[in-house]
């Protein structure tokens, strides 16, 4: 017969092993979801960057008129009223954004 004190540490082991695996696991979950926590706030950060970008004029335009924007060769004077540029809206789910070159203008993207 088993003395009360050894089936004692028989079942105190068991708890303890119990609680280290449990542990490890706690442990990988919560790397994890740390890692998961990060990966989620630099997405909810880059779509609202993007969301900045695409509704506030772009640098270096807000108030210029280039040489494009409604000069004439003719005897007409020549204003300096700002072109109105429509703002950029989100792009739809499913649009097809080309990759960027250099000599590529805005018209090879989608109208929406």
């Amino acid at each position: 017969m088993a003395s009360v004190v050894g089936l004692l540490e028989e079942r105190e082991l068991a708890a303890r092993e119990r609680v280290e695996e449990l542990r490890e696991v706690a442990d990988r979950v919560l790397a994890e979801l740390a890692e998961a926590e990060t990966a989620w706030h630099e997405w909810l950060i880059a779509r609202q960057r993007v969301g900045e970008v695409l509704s506030g004029p772009r640098p270096g335009q807000a108030g210029e008129a280039g040489p494009e924007a409604g000069e004439s060769s003719g005897s007409e004077p020549a204003t300096n009223a700002p072109a109105e540029v429509p703002l950029p809206r989100a792009a739809r789910s499913g649009s097809i954004v080309p990759v960027w070159r250099p000599a590529l203008s805005m018209d090879a993207l989608a109208p929406h």
